[in-house]
């Protein structure tokens, strides 16, 4: 009788390997690198342990690509999706798989209960899901089944148009097969719609919506603490795109979704940042997120994701949204090509206050790149997190005291907690109040002759009265105020 294959997989240490083989390190090179590619057979071998069927080195967390690959195809003539690109493209994703967030699935409609319409975006629709069977994680080699993780709910996202196949809806699920990573969403199938025939990407979801909402609704006080801790997290996601060779283009805080961790989504409009072009007849974004060089007609780079990176994480901290209370009009993408910003908070720490003016710089050059962002916010997250393991320890009051940052956080939050605890929940709903013109969805946008920024350190601020006239406004000691009417503002511009 022949012997069945066992289970000789190895646990994965996510502290110190990615869960999966081919993406990009986040750490610094010299220091503790998690690992990127694992080619040697031996160290995947190693980290992974090896298939009990063909007795290889594992690709991925408890994933054999051979034998996967062999059982996918076997599998290929027990369904359709009715579509034979769509069928081709599943086909290949599977056939190509190293990890379980690097292929597809088709999943029949009629597999899911409780469809539940949740919200429209600038592109489609997003719906909530229940799918009892769960998806895929990886091949149980004992009992010869798919194991398959059962999340409470998954999201089903369409996108306009895509009855028609747009290339819009296939290019944002081959990134995200491009960009199997912990930190950003992934897509785990397609379905399609029976009545509107649209087609589908399946996700996980999470339950706190976006980052946005987060903090509208969060009934604790966010201390500075954990919101380094989540900075980070998100910062280490964007790295791994761009590391990935990939810039996401449409980053904003509607677009970090959240349950206990945050995680980057919507890669539709992420492209190879060696492949940068100039769309005609506009761009697409939510204003208030968007870099002045990409407002006017520059191409979208890394350093425009880390501008928007630096709005996102203002909004975190200061728990306000970005210019909520005028319109998102051409004079709102003047001002910010005339360096005027969000406010900071008071209560924001020096340090994360000086970091959040670096990123939004209009001068790219200024900004930090993704990884000394990403270090940066690791280095502050690991002195906060070591000082306090470390509270009993008899140098924790002199490891206190020589932590620039964990004085600043310490302090503030102390203010901050006090503040918190004295508003109301009518106080706290009327600050999420904005205007009926601020958009903040992903929506064309085409500015034309808008200014090259205002480099003078004078010229840091541009409001504009409620009678459309514009206010160049000084903040050095002797301020000076300009008073220019619409038309002569246009026809500055113009000329």
């Amino acid at each position: 009788m022949e012997e069945k294959p066992k289970n000789l997989w190895k646990n994965v240490e996510d502290d110190k390997y990615q869960l999966h083989v081919t993406v990009s390190t986040t750490k610094s090179e010299d220091t503790d690198e998690r690992i990127v590619y694992i080619d040697d057979l031996e160290k995947r071998e190693q980290v992974y342990g090896i298939c009990g069927e063909c007795h290889e080195p594992g690709t991925g967390e408890k994933w054999c690509q051979t034998c996967n690959a062999k059982r996918f195809k076997n599998n290929f003539k027990n369904w359709t999706s009715g579509n034979k690109n769509i069928d081709e493209f599943i086909q290949q994703s599977q056939l190509n798989s190293v990890h379980r967030f690097n292929f597809l699935e088709w999943i029949p409609f009629e597999k899911f209960q409780n469809v539940t319409y949740v919200a429209e975006g600038g592109f489609g629709k997003i719906y909530s899901a229940e799918l009892p069977e769960g998806d895929i994680h990886y091949w149980d080699i004992e009992n010869q089944i798919w194991h398959r993780n059962k999340s409470s709910k998954y999201a089903l996202k369409s996108l306009n148009n895509s009855s028609d196949l747009c290339s819009d809806f296939l290019n944002e699920i081959k990134v995200n097969l491009k960009i199997y990573l912990q930190d950003v969403i992934g897509c785990l199938g397609i379905t399609q719609s029976p009545n509107t025939k649209e087609y589908m990407m399946v996700l996980y979801y999470l339950d706190k919506g976006n980052l946005r909402n987060y903090i509208n609704t969060s009934e604790y006080y966010l201390d500075y603490k954990s919101k380094i801790c989540k900075l980070h997290q998100i910062a280490r996601g964007l790295l791994d795109i761009h590391n990935a060779g990939f810039v996401h283009k449409d980053f904003h805080s509607g677009n970090i979704l959240h349950n206990n961790y945050p995680y980057i989504s919507d890669l539709g409009m992420c492209q190879p940042a060696n492949k940068q072009t100039v769309k005609e007849g506009g761009i697409y974004g939510v204003l208030p997120y968007m870099a002045p060089e990409v407002l006017r007609g520059q191409p979208y780079t890394e350093a425009a994701d880390i501008y928007s990176f630096g709005i996102v994480m203002n909004e975190f901290l200061s728990e306000e949204i970005p210019f909520n209370d005028i319109p998102h009009d051409k004079f709102l993408a003047i001002k910010i090509c005339n360096e005027h910003r969000p406010k900071i908070s008071k209560n924001v720490p020096k340090l994360l206050a000086d970091l959040i003016i670096k990123c939004w710089d209009a001068e790219i050059k200024n900004r930090p790149t993704t990884k000394e962002l990403y270090q940066l916010l690791e280095k502050w997250n690991d002195e906060i997190k070591n000082i306090e393991d470390n509270e009993d320890s008899e140098n924790v009051n002199k490891n206190s005291q020589n932590s620039e940052i964990y004085s600043q956080v310490k302090e503030c939050d102390e203010i901050g907690r006090k503040k918190f605890e004295s508003r109301s929940n009518k106080d706290k709903s009327m600050d999420i109040q904005t205007h009926p013109q601020a958009i903040y969805t992903s929506r064309l946008l085409n500015f034309n002759n808008l200014p090259k920024p205002i480099t003078s350190s004078d010229l840091t601020s541009f409001q504009f009265n409620s009678d459309t006239n514009c206010a160049i406004q000084s903040t050095s000691a002797n301020a000076i105020s300009v008073q220019i009417s619409e038309s002569e503002l246009n026809g500055f511009w113009q000329n």
